[in-house]
């Protein structure tokens, strides 16, 4: 009777591994064998090519920057987010009279499309003298115009800090959510024997987040290395290659070159990378969550 019970309730289960077969399973099995081909994505004959596409990967500099700038961003906005969205959740976890409005806005910047949010801070730092932000500090400080978006250094700075700026407030949501679950007993037994709110933080605080801060950062992991919408609506990739993401030169090759093989190969090394870096976060800090606790 409990193996029936159980079979009836994985039943339901059916059809989730069914869709998760058809939209994802069976897309990267047919990806791994366009790699493997030079499948222009709209005729029905191509030839076997082998490693062909594998080979070319790591000679093209476009893809080469799109791999170590993704790595720049993804490492980046998830320091940063991480450190950002864990002050904010410990300021807006205090009793004050506003808060629940405070919470609400900082979390209104992770419910627009990312697409629209990179176009907005598209405008506020647009590098002529007219934009929103050179605008501001030529009233302020009698700046000249700074080339936010279109010098390599400010552009990467800007798109980074765009993206922490969406979603750290999502995030803080996130840690405040765990940090409502942490018995208020520890702060007042820690509070006697004479500890300070600073060493309340590191010994009860950032212990007990650690499963939050594992989530996080996996979340945020990978989502930098997936980005697409905020770096190309922000620079379009610019200037040169500086700011290509993986994704937007897979696109690039795939779509706008018709070099499907290829940019199947390429999704085929990215998913890998993702992989790989995604399982050792989750181990590290899980280990990490076990010698805290």
């Amino acid at each position: 009777m409990k193996l029936l019970r159980g079979l009836q309730y994985q039943l339901f289960l059916l059809p989730i591994l069914f869709f998760y077969t058809v939209f994802t399973i069976y897309p990267l099995i047919k990806s791994f064998f366009f790699s493997l081909t030079n499948f222009n994505g709209y005729s029905k004959e191509y030839d076997f090519v082998g490693l062909t596409n594998y080979l070319k990967i790591f000679k093209d500099t476009a893809i080469i920057s799109g791999i170590s700038y993704t790595l720049l961003f993804a490492i980046s906005t998830t320091v940063l987010t991480t450190l950002l969205a864990i002050v904010l959740a410990l300021v807006l976890d205090r009793n004050f009279y506003t808060r629940n409005i405070h919470r609400a806005i900082f979390f209104f910047p992770s419910i627009p499309s990312g697409l629209i949010l990179a176009y907005v801070w598209g405008f506020i730092l647009s590098p002529i003298a007219s934009g929103v932000l050179n605008s501001v500090l030529h009233d302020l400080f009698g700046m000249g115009p700074q080339p936010w978006l279109s010098e390599p250094f400010l552009a990467k700075l800007s798109t980074i800090m765009v993206a922490v700026w969406a979603g750290a407030g999502w995030h803080a949501v996130l840690y405040l959510a765990f940090l409502q679950g942490i018995s208020k007993d520890y702060y007042e037994a820690a509070a006697i024997d004479g500890a300070t709110r600073f060493q309340q933080i590191r010994s009860i605080t950032l212990p007990l987040l650690a499963p939050a801060m594992t989530i996080s950062v996996m979340l945020l992991l990978t989502g930098g290395l997936k980005v697409f919408e905020i770096p190309f609506a922000l620079t379009k990739g610019g200037p040169g290659f500086e700011t290509h993401t993986i994704t937007q030169v897979i696109v690039l090759r795939g779509i706008s070159e018709v070099q499907f093989g290829l940019a199947s190969a390429m999704s085929i090394v990215f998913f890998l990378i993702v992989l790989a870096l995604t399982y050792f976060q989750v181990t590290v800090m899980q280990r990490r969550e076990e010698k805290m606790l």
